[in-house]
């Protein structure tokens, strides 16, 4: 079973996307309700708006399987990465409008989280790692962009309206100083037409904080972007090609900036 795909590239970047699959195991769909299928949370489009990867030369991994079956930005004990805040589980049971995902009686038990981990969970997080270790063979460190993308108004989460891009650097540790100075300055070159934050709400989930070593060798940054730069907020989800093009060469200068704040390669 491929439950990602990837795509390599000869920079010293890894694109991940772990929210943009929309796939579902045989047999789910039936146990889930309207809401749930229609799985509304998908980080949605995000590898099409940014079709411009491969001219970076990035590595880019992307998750086939929906976010419903498994979140692969959480970690594998689902320990809440915002304690205090409201949180969504491992394998979620209710939307960000907090509607039920699963009929009655339906919900994952124990033993069927432990599988979706080991099926679902486990290969993308080996595949990363894996990477990340290549590029660092290769040029001496490595940088990990986690894109990530959601609905303007989510109350469950935040109040009012989000920031345009909202740059998460697990409160200043996942990143060198230099890094996170170097997108945030590309977020701010974009203003006043996009606003931008670093380490707002949003600061990064399991990805960005498991992986981003900068003593190491290994920066992460977490984009959460806005669907309101992008696409229609309601369904079908429809992508807007007139306000992409706005928005997808400040994603490119962001990660352009990242790369050029990189140590030089070997």
């Amino acid at each position: 079973m491929e439950v990602f795909q990837f795509r390599s590239g000869p920079a010293p970047l890894l694109v991940s996307m772990p929210h943009i699959g929309t796939e579902l195991p045989p047999g789910l769909a039936e146990r889930m309700t309207a809401a749930g299928r229609l799985l509304a949370d998908t980080d949605w489009r995000v590898d099409q708006l940014y079709d411009f990867l491969d001219d970076l030369g990035a590595n880019v991994i992307e998750a086939r399987y929906s976010r419903y079956v498994i979140d692969l930005n959480r970690p594998p004990d689902g320990q809440p990465l915002y304690p205090g805040a409201s949180n969504t589980e491992l394998c979620p049971v209710s939307t960000f409008e907090e509607e039920p995902i699963y009929l009655p009686g339906q919900a994952p038990g124990e033993d069927e989280v432990a599988q979706r981990r080991t099926d679902f969970w486990a290969p993308y997080h080996a595949r990363i790692a894996e990477c990340l270790e290549e590029i660092r063979a290769r040029h001496g460190h490595a940088l990990l962009w986690d894109a990530h993308s959601i609905r303007s108004r989510a109350p469950r989460f935040f109040d009012g309206k989000l920031p345009d891009l909202n740059i998460g650097t697990a409160s200043g540790t996942s990143a060198s100083p230099r890094t996170i100075a170097a997108v945030a300055g590309a977020a701010a070159a974009a203003a006043p037409a996009y606003s931008h934050v670093v380490d707002g709400r949003f600061k990064g989930g399991y990805i960005t904080r498991r992986y981003g070593r900068p003593a190491e060798g290994t920066e992460a940054i977490q984009l959460e972007l806005s669907w309101a730069t992008y696409m229609d907020e309601a369904p079908p989800f429809t992508f807007r090609d007139d306000l992409a093009a706005g928005i997808r060469p400040v994603l490119r200068d962001m990660l352009a900036a990242a790369l050029g704040a990189q140590p030089k390669g070997r």
